[in-house]
């Protein structure tokens, strides 16, 4: 894989690479860049998930109503 990076971006890449920045080498920061990324997708995949299963306890139980496997998958097919 190549990426190439000119002007401000590759100073700012070059500032937190080397002996001065938080990272050995450029690979080192890109991996953990796509790391954290990775990390923050998951966790806004979750909290979207937790934000519905909030809303679904949250409803009444007379709101339910019981449903059989078949019924789950003839609605499932349409």
């Amino acid at each position: 894989m190549t990426v190439r990076l000119s002007g401000v971006l590759s100073e700012f890449v070059a500032a937190n690479v080397g002996d001065d920045g938080a990272y050995e080498n450029v690979s080192e920061y890109v991996r953990d860049l796509i790391r954290r990324d990775k990390e923050r997708a998951e966790q806004a995949a979750f909290d979207r998930l937790k934000a519905e299963l909030t809303h679904a306890f949250a409803a009444p139980d007379s709101s339910y109503k019981p449903l059989t496997a078949a019924d789950v998958i003839r609605r499932n097919q349409g």
